[in-house]
């Protein structure tokens, strides 16, 4: 049995303020001298940077739908180990996944599975008695659901949080921030920009955990922590390999970023040396067996990705060698043609498929898909299935000629479409795949890989 202290923070909707409780609550523990492991549910990149910068621990994305029971239980030990408290942030609302009609994909379920007890942040703002009736129903729609407290969020004043209190029948406040527009987290698309240190200095992340001192009771949120049951030890938790059995470069830097941490996990323990670069600031890939280009923003840096000459003839000769190159999203536009931005201007990228970007000022695709693989590629045979989440402000015009390996599902309407752009040893794709949904994709990946060493 494993115990480690623990806690959801979840939100009543997104914008309540979870991603702020979760940076300013993580800096006060560590300034305990406590070691935080954070999670972040859902198919989120964006907040996770936040949880990394607060916690200086890498930060996990937990999702059912996406990842299953037995995956979930795996990473959140295997990420917790030497913590001294995890702290997973909701996604959304708490009851809110991938289905309107069930628990799937949502907090509620992730908590659930974790015997994690549950804080509900709330916009409090302009209410008093009603917060009863909320209360009413967190502890009554899933009677089951570990709820322990609640966060009142941009509230006016302490006494209005202590108005509150009073009105609350069972559930205690255990904090709650005001409105504070000047510390305010920047935003782009449907959430936070990524946390960089020049769009957010350490000093406004300090401002949030002083503020979490002053308003919060942190004695009793590590009390209700604590007091988590232990869970079943997680059965899959892989050990470090001896020896490496190849190289996969990965892009890292401004532009390329967005990456399921369990992915690259699955990569290590499966014995590869994982080696990042930069497409904007190298002048050339690493000595490497692989290609791996995640997602991110290449729109916001694409006159410096296309003027790196470099870097494209480099990327360009490590293709003709014949090596695997897959790419997510990001990745997928940086292997195009060129890539048109909401200026009008048109930028070259790599060229490898034949495929030409334009970004749109509104979105063009976001939720959860099945893959089902329509010919062989590196990932594995015809007929392999795994499961990611598209979040796209693209669309893409591709050559008649190349091939879509991938049949998509998506998971809310059940509509079909085809994609996964494949060009021999060369696969792009606008889905983030998790490979928790199939571990063989991963495997057969490195095999491919292995076959340069």
């Amino acid at each position: 049995m494993a115990q480690i202290p623990r806690l959801v923070v979840a939100g009543l909707s997104s914008g309540v303020g979870k991603t702020t409780c979760m940076v300013g609550l993580t800096i006060a523990l560590r300034r305990r001298g406590l070691k935080v492991a954070s999670f972040k549910c859902g198919p989120d990149y964006l907040d996770p940077s936040y949880h990394h910068r607060a916690s200086q621990q890498t930060c996990h994305n937990l999702d059912g739908w996406i990842m299953g029971q037995d995956a979930i239980l795996e990473t959140f030990q295997r990420a917790s180990r030497d913590a001294d408290i995890a702290l997973i942030e909701g996604v959304m609302g708490l009851f809110d996944g991938a289905s309107p009609r069930s628990p799937a994909g949502s907090s509620a379920e992730i908590a659930r599975w974790l015997q994690a007890p549950v804080l509900v942040t709330v916009d409090a703002s302009g209410m008093a008695r009603t917060i009863a009736a909320i209360e009413s129903g967190l502890l009554h729609f899933e009677p089951d659901l570990p709820v322990a407290g609640l966060i009142t969020n941009f509230v006016g004043s302490q006494s209005h949080k202590n108005l509150l209190q009073e009105a609350l029948r069972q559930l205690p406040v255990i904090g709650g921030l005001p409105k504070r527009p000047d510390l305010a987290f920047p935003e782009r698309h449907l959430g936070l920009s990524t946390a960089r240190e020049q769009a957010v200095p350490q000093a406004q992340l300090e401002a949030w955990a002083d503020m979490v001192e002053e308003w919060f009771d942190i004695e009793q949120i590590l009390e209700i922590a604590g007091n988590a049951p232990s869970l079943p030890t997680a059965s899959d938790v892989m050990e470090q390999p001896s020896s490496t059995r190849c190289r996969i470069a990965y892009a890292w830097d401004e532009a390329f970023h967005f990456y399921y941490e369990d992915n690259l996990a699955r990569l290590r323990r499966l014995g590869v040396e994982l080696v990042p670069f930069s497409p904007i600031h190298d002048s050339r890939i690493p000595d490497a067996d692989g290609l791996y280009l995640g997602g991110g923003y290449p729109e916001l840096f694409a006159t410096e990705l296309a003027n790196n000459s470099a870097m494209l003839a480099s990327i360009h000769s490590f293709a003709e060698r014949g090596k695997p190159i897959y790419g997510e999203c990001g990745g997928l536009i940086y292997l195009c043609e060129s890539l048109q931005d909401l200026d009008g201007k048109t930028h070259s990228m790599l060229g490898l498929l034949p495929g030409y970007v334009t970004m749109k000022d509104k979105l063009q695709a976001l939720g959860y898909v099945e893959v089902e693989t329509q010919d062989p590629s590196f990932l594995g045979d015809a007929g392999t299935r795994f499961r990611g989440h598209q979040f796209r402000y693209s669309t893409i015009v591709m050559d008649g000629s190349i091939t879509e390996s991938y049949k998509l599902r998506k998971r809310r309407n059940q509509e079909l479409s085809r994609e996964g752009f494949r060009k021999g040893q060369i696969l792009g794709s606008y889905v983030h795949a998790h490979w928790a949904s199939n571990p063989q994709i991963c495997e057969n990946f490195i095999q491919a890989c292995e076959a340069f060493r």
